[in-house]
């Protein structure tokens, strides 16, 4: 928390305003929708639901197809299933490590062979790096197939000067515990079309219809943002721009002190784009390092330092066993290369110089102890 959180969680108490709705909520979804660049925005309960909302909107229902890309959190996809469609995976690239434009064009020339084009296109920005927005943009264009970005990981980020999260139709981020700002819990769903955002509104407070009486013609949701946790958002976003400098600075210091080290490459960022750093990510070879990454994730929790792995791809989960799936190309599969030899580092704003030279030192130590070994 930066501190201010509690000047506006004191005004919604002092006001009276604790529902979902609210002076705060209001606020808070002018203020994101102006830092990235939006024409409105929709304060909601979580990432996830921000999707469905989206997925809603445009029509999805059972018997579709939406198109996704695989290295990502479950909760990309899962908003597709609770519509009764069905997921395509689409494998990553290796400059972002997020949707190959490449896969994506193979998936959609298929798609018109079997004559059953995707409701959408949902593109993830991987740990707080944007995908190839330019391509993507214009294949989906191409075959007028409408986005959603899921930057719930890249709030802060920007491609070629535009924010992230600003180039589908629509466009989503999560304020998850873990996320850049925090609300505790909660989404936001923004576009520049305000009239499917007043829909998502109306979705989202359980669709009641105008009428003085309780009256519901259309199934609905309870995803509305209280005003305390909006409260809470606004004071974090007023902080945001901190601690996006504090997450890089982190990413360089890593970079600083094991970038030369055989075997070890850190999550490239895109020429004209700035990553959020949300989490430091990386990739070790085991041949060249001398250690495999289980290994290393093991050396690092024996010094009670969390790491994890990098996402495992949505198209090997036991979940969409049987789903389709498009890699990068008949001889590449980036996403589960990825899975396979990726990590994430302890990447947290508050993070001190100290705690974070520990984390080094532990890596290069299990470094030097795994070659002493093998010679």
């Amino acid at each position: 928390m930066s501190g201010n959180e509690m000047t506006y969680i004191q005004d919604a108490f002092d006001t009276n305003w604790i529902a979902p709705l609210g002076p705060h909520v209001d606020a808070f979804e002018k203020e994101l929708a102006s830092y990235v660049g939006v024409n409105d925005a929709a304060a909601v309960s979580s990432g996830t639901a921000a999707i469905h909302l989206a997925l809603r909107l445009l029509d999805v229902k059972s018997g579709d197809i939406v198109f996704c890309s695989s290295l990502t959190f479950v909760a990309s996809a899962n908003p597709i299933v609770y519509l009764g469609a069905s997921p395509v995976f689409i494998d990553s690239e290796p400059e972002t490590w997020n949707m190959s434009p490449q896969a994506l064009e193979h998936a959609l020339y298929d798609a018109i062979q079997d004559k059953k084009l995707p409701k959408a296109v949902i593109v993830v920005n991987l740990y707080g790096q944007s995908a190839k927005m330019d391509e993507i943009v214009a294949i989906c264009q191409k075959f007028n197939i409408p986005i959603i970005e899921d930057a719930a990981e890249s709030l802060g980020s920007t491609y070629k000067g535009k924010a992230s999260g600003s180039f589908g139709k629509f466009g989503i981020y999560s304020f998850n515990g873990n996320k850049i700002i925090s609300t505790s819990g909660g989404g936001m769903l923004v576009s520049n079309e305000g009239e499917e955002l007043n829909k998502a509104r109306f979705l989202a407070t359980q669709a009641r219809d105008y009428a003085a009486h309780y009256q519901h013609s259309q199934m609905g949701y309870n995803y509305r943002m209280s005003n305390v946790l909006a409260g809470i958002g606004r004071a974090q976003l007023e902080v945001l721009e901190e601690r996006v400098s504090a997450r890089r600075a982190i990413f360089n210091k890593y970079v600083q002190e094991l970038a030369h080290v055989p075997g070890i490459t850190f999550m490239p960022e895109l020429p004209e784009t700035r990553s959020n750093r949300w989490l430091t990510a990386l990739t070790l070879d085991e041949r060249e390092a001398g250690i495999s990454v289980e290994a290393l994730l093991s050396a690092l929790a024996e010094q009670n330092i969390e790491a994890r792995p990098v996402w495992k791809p949505l198209h090997m989960q036991p979940l969409f066993e049987g789903d389709k799936f498009y890699p990068h190309s008949d001889n590449e599969n980036i996403s589960e290369q990825l899975f396979k030899m990726g990590l994430c580092l302890p990447s947290g704003s508050s993070m001190s110089e100290d705690d974070q030279m520990r984390v080094i030192e532990c890596i290069q130590e299990s470094l030097i102890k795994a070659k002493s070994i093998s010679v």
